[in-house]
């Protein structure tokens, strides 16, 4: 039975919610305690990492209790619902932090950003793991997956264009005060999403979800090589992705600068966000179309995202600060982001059929559960790379938030001009040389081990 268009949409829903939730925390947490509560950026940052890396070894023992679970609404639905509405309570306290200061505001922090990935852990684990409950063949899994990742991407873009405007607007000037009224927006929408997607969206009667030992799942993944070097990809290329993500928007307040940097940023995030959708949607089916392979468009993805990154630099070091000119090269790097995160989803679908025939066993929900893993990871690693250098590089942040923007100093805005592209640049850099050297599942190899998987059924 194939699926139908409105558990697609409601799948897709699901996303759309779970996305903006993790959007507002991955790029805009240690903006909000850094700088406008005043927490050192390298605690922040410490504490981001250690709670994402927590986060990430905890995703395995999530999938495995999600397994066991035996309810009249089945496996995912009740862990997809109770994690949201705790997640939701939660994001909007990390949000509304008290009248703290020092040891007092360090600790709320640290007790709050863990409750918030272990209550998001409870959600969004079922959420992937049950693309394989509620499809019946492998295309409508490869198809759910990336309708998944591609509204999942359109969560992200919409808190990348409206976050801060909404802050300005909600907030009356005082950031602190936007930032609560943009969480608790955002908690209800997330919990009305993933309702509309518990509703809709049931695993099918015949299912079943084997129950395997955390070190088995670890097993399962180090034995299939391609899905490793997957997996890597997805760290460096999400790596740079949080780190740009993390720093844009201290390039627009404090290096642009002037009185209307949060319409600058707001048209920058709007643009980005539509070109990453376009990836995802438009030029990665049009590649496609014209017999492109998955291979080459990935490489040819990573060559013109650094080579937008070394743009960008160019024009920083030259002093070239114009708005128009700034989202050309800004326009080609989220256009890449978006078609490369659809492709290493589909390269995580075409690794199962070489895990099989190598291994013996399809290890379809585990290689999909890494992709969670990893990305938490890749994230939590950036923020603490972002937090440290913006120490490193001097920058004053601007706690006093109903005041005027804290001045810069020349060596800082340099620095920050180095971190939010250079960093970005090795990372790619790596990725594109790992990849070309190690994955051979192109498209010729992908329908081969398809090809053979069907004929073993048949045996």
């Amino acid at each position: 039975m194939q699926l139908s268009l409105k558990q697609k949409i409601a799948f897709g829903i699901g996303a759309v919610g779970k996305d903006m939730v993790y959007a507002l925390s991955a790029s805009y947490v240690l903006y909000y305690y850094q700088d406008i509560l005043g927490l050192s950026s390298t605690f922040v940052g410490l504490i981001l990492m250690i709670a994402r890396v927590f986060d990430a070894l905890n995703d395995p023992f999530m999938g495995v209790l999600v397994a066991k679970t035996k309810t009249k609404w089945g496996k995912f639905r009740p862990w997809l619902v109770s994690g949201t509405v705790l997640n939701a309570f939660v994001l909007y306290a990390l949000y509304a932090a008290p009248n703290l200061e020092g040891a007092g505001l360090m600790v709320f922090f640290s007790v709050v950003y863990i409750l918030w990935g272990v209550t998001y852990t409870m959600m969004d684990i079922p959420y992937w793991s049950m693309i394989p409950a509620i499809t019946s063949t492998p295309k409508d899994t490869e198809n759910l997956s990336v309708i998944g990742r591609t509204c999942a991407g359109v969560g992200a873009a919409i808190m990348a264009v409206g976050t801060m405007k909404s802050v300005e607007l909600l907030g009356g000037g005082n950031e602190r005060e936007g930032f609560r009224y943009v969480a608790i927006i955002v908690a209800v929408i997330f919990i009305i999403a993933e309702i509309v997607c518990a509703l809709f969206v049931r695993e099918r009667e015949d299912s079943s979800m084997e129950t395997v030992k955390v070190k088995d799942m670890f097993k399962a993944l180090f034995q299939n090589d391609q899905a490793l070097i997957v997996v890597l990809s997805i760290v460096l290329i999400n790596s740079a992705l949080y780190i740009t993500s993390n720093l844009i928007i201290y390039f627009f307040k404090y290096d642009i600068g002037g009185a209307g940097w949060v319409n600058d940023y707001t048209l920058f995030s709007t643009v980005g966000g539509v070109f990453q959708i376009l990836g995802m949607m438009v030029v990665y089916p049009i590649l496609r179309g014209v017999k492109l392979t998955n291979t080459g468009i990935f490489k040819i993805c990573l060559v013109a995202d650094i080579a937008a990154y070394l743009i960008l630099l160019g024009l920083c070091l030259a002093g070239v600060h114009q708005l128009v000119i700034l989202l050309i090269p800004g326009a080609v790097v989220f256009l890449c982001n978006g078609i490369l995160s659809v492709l290493t989803t589909v390269f995580l679908s075409n690794s199962v059929d070489y895990g099989q025939l190598k291994t013996g066993h399809r290890e379809e929900s585990v290689i999909f559960s890494m992709q969670t893993f990893v990305v938490k990871a890749a994230s939590g690693v950036a923020v603490f790379i972002t937090g440290i250098g913006l120490d490193l590089i001097g920058l004053v942040g601007n706690s006093d938030q109903t005041g005027e923007i804290a001045q810069q100093s020349a060596e800082t805005l340099k620095g920050l001009e180095f971190l939010m592209t250079i960093l970005p640049i090795i990372l790619l850099g790596i990725a594109i040389l790992f990849f070309i050297r190690k994955f051979k599942l192109t498209d010729a190899v992908v329908q081969q081990n398809a090809e053979l998987v069907q004929a073993s059924k048949e045996d």
